[in-house]
C-alpha cells in the first residue's frame, strides 16, 4: 500500500485578522518573535512590519519557499520543521502564531517548560484550549502557573480563516510575570 500524502489541517488567517492579532501583541522594533505555522506569511508579514526580527516556522516546504521569496532578506529566517520538535530561541523571545490546531498542547507545554525564555505568546488556538489555560487548568499548570498569566485577548470568528475553521477559535496570551525579588 502507497504512503499517503501528510494532512496539513491547514487554515490560513485572513490577512485583516492576521493584522489585528500583530497589533494587539505590542509588538516592538527589534523584538525577537517566532511564528510557528507561518505558513506563507499572513502573520509574518505584519510582524516585519512593525520592524520585528521573525523566525518563522513552517512545515510545508512549498509554503516555506514561498515565504522565504516574500520576506526581506536578513528579517526573517525560515526554518522548515514541525511545530510539536521546535527548538526555542536561547535568548528572551515572543511567539505570534496560528499554530497547527493538532500541536496545540505539545507547543504550549514547550513554550511554558523550564529554561524558556517565552516573554509573551499571542497563540490563535481552539477555544476550548484557551479557556482551559485561562482559567489555570491547562497542561502542566501547577509548573508554569506561577510564572505565567493566562487569558483569553479575543474570540475569532470561523469566517477570520480560509478555510473555515471547525469550531470556536480564540486568541491565548501567555505572558511571563515579572520576577520576584
Amino acid at each position: 500500500m502507497a504512503a499517503r500524502p501528510p494532512r496539513w489541517g491547514y487554515h490560513r488567517l485572513d490577512s485583516r485578522w492576521a493584522a489585528t492579532l500583530v497589533a494587539d501583541a505590542g509588538i516592538m522594533p527589534g523584538d525577537l518573535v517566532v511564528d510557528v505555522g507561518a505558513g506563507v506569511g499572513a502573520i509574518t508579514l505584519p510582524l516585519v512590519s512593525r520592524g520585528a526580527r521573525v523566525v518563522a516556522v513552517e512545515l510545508h516546504a512549498s509554503r516555506a519557499s514561498a515565504l522565504k521569496a516574500a520576506c526581506p532578506a536578513g528579517r526573517v529566517t525560515v526554518v522548515v520543521a514541525d511545530a510539536a520538535d521546535l527548538r526555542l530561541p536561547r535568548r528572551p523571545f515572543r511567539v505570534v502564531a496560528n499554530p497547527p490546531f493538532a500541536v496545540t498542547t505539545a507547543l504550549l507545554k514547550r513554550l511554558t517548560a523550564p529554561g524558556s525564555r517565552l516573554v509573551r505568546a499571542d497563540l490563535v488556538v481552539p477555544w476550548h484550549t484557551a479557556e482551559r489555560w485561562a482559567r489555570g487548568d491547562g497542561a502542566g499548570s501547577g509548573r508554569w502557573g506561577s510564572d505565567f498569566d493566562a487569558w483569553v485577548s479575543r474570540r475569532l470568528p470561523r469566517g477570520a480563516f480560509t478555510p473555515p475553521a471547525p469550531n470556536g477559535v480564540a486568541v491565548l496570551v501567555l505572558q511571563r510575570r515579572p520576577a520576584r525579588r
